[in-house]
C-alpha cells in the first residue's frame, strides 16, 4: 500500500493550528462527544492529526477502555505519543499508521470519530464499507466536515453513499460552522 500523503491531506507541519486551546472555545471535544463516548468502549479517532480529540477521548473512557488513534502520517502519531507520554491515559492508546487505500484496522469498534477528513479520502465508499466492517452493531459513527471545504450537496451525496451500504443517520448534532451526522448500522 502507498503511504505517500497528497497534498489534500493538512501536513505534519500545520499540526499547531489543529491543537490550540483558542480551538476549544468553538470545538469543544469534552461537549461534542460526551453524548456518545462512555467508560470501557474501544473508540478509533480516524484522522486523528496531533490528537486534539484523542486525550479527550481517553478521559471519557477512563477508567477503561481503547482509543485507537489512526492517521496516514507517522508524523502526526508522533505528535500524539509526544503528547501522552507519561500522563495517566496512556495506556489506553494504540497508535496506528493507515495506509492511502486501508485504515486496515481489524479490531471491532464501539465508536468512531471522524472530524474534517471525510472529505481527503478519494474513494469514500470503500472507507465508508471498511468502517462498517469494524464498527460494532450497535456502534455509532460521528461525522462531522468543514462547511467551508464541503458544500451542501457534498455532503448530502457522502450521506446517500453511507445509506447505500447499510448506515442510517440518527441524528445531525449541532457544531460551530460544520456539518455533522451520526450514523449507525440499519437495521
Amino acid at each position: 500500500m502507498n503511504r505517500n500523503v497528497n497534498e489534500s491531506v493538512c501536513p505534519v507541519e500545520k499540526s499547531g493550528m489543529l491543537d490550540n486551546k483558542f480551538r476549544k472555545l468553538f470545538q469543544n471535544p469534552q461537549k461534542i462527544l460526551r453524548p456518545y463516548i462512555k467508560e470501557g468502549m474501544a473508540v478509533l479517532d480516524l484522522g486523528c492529526g496531533p490528537g486534539f480529540f484523542s486525550m479527550e477521548i481517553a478521559k471519557l473512557l477512563h477508567p477503561s477502555g481503547t482509543v485507537i488513534c489512526a492517521d496516514l502520517q507517522e508524523g502526526m502519531l508522533d505528535v500524539v505519543r509526544a503528547k501522552i507520554k507519561g500522563t495517566e491515559y496512556e495506556p489506553f492508546f494504540r497508535l496506528h499508521q493507515c495506509d492511502r487505500d486501508t485504515i486496515n484496522v481489524s479490531e471491532s469498534v464501539d465508536f468512531i470519530l471522524a472530524f474534517y477528513m471525510i472529505h481527503e479520502v478519494p474513494d469514500q465508499v470503500r472507507l465508508f464499507k471498511e468502517l462498517k466492517s469494524i464498527l460494532t452493531p450497535q456502534g455509532q459513527m460521528l461525522i462531522i466536515e468543514p462547511k467551508f471545504h464541503v458544500p451542501k450537496k457534498s455532503f448530502h451525496a457522502m450521506i446517500d453513499n453511507l445509506e447505500a451500504i447499510g448506515f442510517e443517520v440518527v441524528e445531525a448534532p449541532k457544531v460551530f460552522f460544520s456539518r455533522s451526522i451520526v450514523v449507525t448500522h440499519k437495521i
